[in-house]
Order: C-alpha cells, then sequence, then structure tokens
C-alpha cells in the first residue's frame, strides 16, 4: 500500500497485495471481477478497500475499463457498468477506482473545488491521451489547474519493462521528442520503456504542477504487488482477463 504526499491522506490510497483473503494465484486483495477468483473474495476484498474510507463496496465506481483515453462523469457507486479508463465526480461518498497489474493508476483532486479524477493509464491509454481527458473533464466541472494535485501509483519500472522496435517507433513517429523515454535494451533491438516519467509529463505538459510519483516497481516487488507481466513469464495467465489486479481509490 502507497499513499501520495500531496494527495490528502485519508481520501485516497493505492493499494498493493496485502489485505484481502483471495488465495491461490489471486492471494491477497485481488479486485478483478473478471477473474476466476471466488465472487464471495471479491465481495470481502472490495469491502474491505472501501473500508478504508468508512464506506461500503457499493460506493466503488469499478469502471469495465480497456486501453481507451474515454473519461466519463460519475454520480454514484457502479460495479463493471461504466465502460471508460477515466472517471470524474463531484459527489461526496463516490469512490473513483482504478485496477491495475503493471498500468499507471492515476489519482487526482482539487481539493478546493471539490472535484476529484482517476485515470488507468496503461501505455495505450496514456499514448492516447487518458490523463489529458481526465483534467478537461476535472476543468469542466470547476477544477483548476494550478489546484490539482496528482499522483502517479505504483507501475511497471522502466528496468522491467521491455518493449520491441515497433513500440519504440509507435512512439517517436508520433513525437521524436518521446524519445527520452526510452533506453537501450539488454536484448538487441529492444528498448527499456519508462511507463511512470511518461504519465508524469503528460500531467506536467496539461499545466499540473503539483505531482508525485511512487517510483515504485509493480514487477520486481513480487511480495507487494501484482504483475501482468511478471504472472505472463511465470505461465501463471492461462487466458485473457484471469489475473489478480489491485485497487488505486479517491474520494472526496
Amino acid at each position: 500500500m502507497w499513499t501520495a504526499a500531496n494527495l490528502q491522506q485519508e481520501k485516497h490510497c493505492f493499494f498493493g497485495a496485502a489485505g484481502g483473503v483471495s488465495d491461490g494465484i489471486y492471494k491477497g486483495l485481488n479486485v478483478n471481477t473478471k477473474s476466476d477468483d471466488r465472487p464471495e473474495h471479491l465481495d470481502i476484498n472490495l469491502d474491505r478497500a472501501a473500508a478504508r474510507f468508512g464506506l461500503k463496496k457499493e460506493n466503488l465506481v469499478l469502471l469495465n475499463q480497456g486501453v481507451s483515453a474515454d473519461a466519463v462523469y460519475v454520480t454514484e457507486g457502479s460495479r463493471d457498468c461504466v465502460t471508460a479508463d477515466g472517471t470524474v465526480t463531484d459527489k461526496k461518498n463516490v469512490v473513483l477506482c482504478i485496477r491495475t497489474a503493471d498500468c499507471a493508476p492515476v489519482l487526482l483532486e482539487d481539493r478546493a473545488a471539490g472535484v476529484i479524477g482517476a485515470a488507468h493509464a496503461g501505455w495505450r491509454g496514456a499514448y492516447k491521451g487518458i490523463i489529458e481527458n481526465v483534467i478537461a473533464l476535472m476543468l469542466s466541472k470547476g477544477a483548476r489547474k494550478e489546484n490539482i494535485a496528482a499522483a502517479v501509483g505504483p507501475c511497471i519500472a522502466q528496468k522491467s519493462y521491455e518493449v520491441d522496435a515497433g513500440f519504440f517507433r509507435q512512439f517517436t513517429e508520433k513525437d521524436a521528442g518521446f524519445n527520452r523515454y526510452f533506453k537501450a535494451g539488454v536484448r538487441e533491438g529492444f528498448y527499456q520503456f519508462d511507463l511512470e516519467r511518461f504519465c508524469v509529463d503528460r500531467l506536467r505538459e496539461s499545466g499540473i504542477v503539483d505531482i508525485t510519483a511512487s517510483g515504485l516497481d509493480t514487477y520486481a516487488l513480487k511480495d507487494e504487488y501484482y504483475s501482468f507481466r511478471r504472472f505472463t513469464h511465470q505461465g501463471i495467465v492461462q487466458r485473457p482477463k484471469c489475473f489478480p489486479t489491485e485497487l488505486s481509490a479517491i474520494v472526496l
């Protein structure tokens, strides 16, 4: 579990794998409701996460996430019925949630305006503009850039994130300056991608100044975080979506 120093402490949390009742490959606080984890375990895990904020699992906004740049405004909790990768609210007791297992969760708040946001920033979503779209939606609800604090939670680190030449070209053909997010890989023709830095810069280039990043590598910290890439390398993932995810959450 990690909390960002620049966000209100009792109103957000980047949960890790600890603290849940799931077992087997899902051991811990798994919240992937599309997985084969036992439904009763998922319910307990979600209630435990919500309890951190003095609320119930019904208060959680659990998005049907993909790899889009779609951000939506919500006014109540829901479970897998809103398809988007970012969300914003100005309502009390509505817990915005992002589920990840290497992708970057981004939580944002403007406490003065009473507006919060959350983004699922995998490389595809970040590349397409999910962070910028969440910020734009927050601004439309009364937030101000100079008052927004943002945090990038635990995600796969550059040292653990090998990508191929096609991945590299996709970024650098869009913007030659994006080559700064890559280092030469251990294998010839491969690169190491810095997802966290890419997300931080998307925030900064959107006009956000108050930014924190965890620096925690979900792939390397095997006892603390779930990692889709690590589980894939270990042969644990047998079919799509059948892997554990951790939760990142923020509430007004």
